[in-house]
């Protein structure tokens, strides 16, 4: 995996809808769900958020908050 994704998908905010703002890295997985089911955006938006669900589905949350420890201690 590209190590900048992980870097956008922490530092990246979501640009509209209920969530307008948030990381994407802390978006709710049932929001995350939502989006697998109706169709994730296409372009960069729509990568970011389906690596982000595969991410937190997979049980590998663990991978986003080290990166994000990592992040805020810079």
């Amino acid at each position: 995996m590209n190590p900048d994704i992980l870097k956008e998908i922490i530092t990246t905010p979501m640009p509209y809808g209920k969530y307008k703002g948030v990381m994407i890295a802390d978006l709710p997985s049932h929001y995350l769900e939502w989006f697998s089911t109706q169709g994730f955006p296409k372009g960069k938006l729509g990568m970011l958020l389906a690596t982000t669900f595969e991410i937190k589905t997979n049980g590998l949350q663990e991978i986003i908050d080290n990166l994000k420890s990592l992040v805020v201690s810079r």
